[in-house]
């Protein structure tokens, strides 16, 4: 289900009466008339409201005699909001740059000719400036602490806070050995 979909049935969804249809048809099809009289509002209402729902893919019609029935489309209803979440979004390209720019927004505030100007109190912009130091350590290499603050004296001075944060944003992990960089 695409996102335009998934917003149209939302849309659906979340009218009282678009609702009680639905819960009906679930039971079993019916035709406008008979809707109309189970839920006491008149057939144009209804006739109104089953088209809402058949753009939004969540009923069908099909001719039995002279009735046109409507059925609940349940596969609709079987995918989870979460799946729906997870699909791919039409502004995913659109978020990533922003997500880019603003990364480098902050790295450009906070470094200045590759040293920390200053630590950024607001965590989300310190992760980035936490992530940018972790680069210069290799993956898949014990470093000695010893060797994790001179690395990290090449940014700032204050190595031993950047080193209990990078620990803290599981950047860098260590035991007895030593200290390595995490893999995300």
């Amino acid at each position: 289900m695409t996102e335009t979909d998934a917003i149209r049935l939302f849309k659906c969804l979340s009218d009282k009466s678009r609702l009680q249809i639905l819960k009906s048809l679930a039971i079993e099809d019916m035709y406008v008339e008979r809707l109309a009289e189970r839920l006491g509002i008149t057939a144009p209402t209804v006739s109104f409201h089953l088209k809402k729902l058949a753009d939004a893919g969540a009923v069908v019609s099909y001719k039995s005699q002279y009735y046109t029935m409507y059925s609940l489309k349940k596969d609709i209803f079987e995918t989870s909001i979460l799946e729906i979440l997870q699909e791919k979004s039409d502004e995913a390209e659109i978020q990533a740059r922003r997500d880019a720019e603003y990364r480098q927004k902050v790295i450009d505030v906070f470094f200045e000719y590759g040293k920390l100007k200053a630590i950024p109190a607001q965590r989300k912009k310190e992760r980035i400036i936490l992530e940018v130091i972790a680069q210069a350590f290799e993956y898949d290499r014990i470093y000695s602490e010893r060797e994790v603050n001179i690395v990290i004296a090449d940014f700032h001075d204050d190595f031993c806070t950047i080193r209990r944060d990078m620990i803290g944003e599981h950047l860098l992990d260590r035991d007895a050995k030593g200290y390595w960089r995490v893999k995300p």
